[in-house]
């Protein structure tokens, strides 16, 4: 396969790794801010505020957990991994409804941000926190654990 070498390509690959920590911010603390429309009702009809210990109540403390550590790239992995497993119950249990015929598209059940939510989210399971984030201070190395491979030690450790 022949590699891009346009003038885009040039100005855009070193860019990597800033626009993905944008990505990653933005949209934990868009999802953050989601889960706490749940729990507040802020901006939100009432009759769509989940009421106390029920599974969209929970849901919204998952949102706002997952989302900040997200936003910050903090433990991004296990963070990320959970929201996007969120999102796919979110959409297959309140979007799609196991519907078939027209309710099955996304755009006619409205399911579309839950489906970015949970294909974006295990994208950033999958990458990592990125060299810009808590995970890659601690670490030291630039690196998120999640990205880096593992040795021979730790596989057996």
């Amino acid at each position: 396969m022949k590699k891009e070498n346009t003038m885009l390509t040039k100005f855009l690959r070193p860019r990597t790794e800033a626009v993905y920590a944008l990505l990653r911010i933005i949209v934990g603390l868009l999802f953050a801010f989601h889960g706490l429309q749940g729990l507040t009702g802020l901006l939100i009809p009432p009759e769509y505020q989940p009421h106390m210990w029920t599974q969209g109540w929970y849901g919204s403390i998952i949102e706002i957990v997952t989302g900040l550590a997200v936003a910050a790239g903090f433990l991004t992995t296990w963070a990320a991994f959970l929201a996007s497993g969120t999102m796919a119950v979110a959409y297959m249990q309140f979007h799609w409804k196991f519907h078939f015929g027209m309710q099955f598209f996304p755009a006619a059940n409205q399911g579309e941000p839950a489906l970015i939510y949970c294909w974006t989210f295990l994208y950033m399971a999958c990458k990592g926190g990125g060299k810009w984030s808590v995970d890659a201070a601690i670490l030291g190395d630039g690196e998120s654990s999640e990205s880096r491979p593992m040795k021979r030690h730790e596989i057996h450790a």
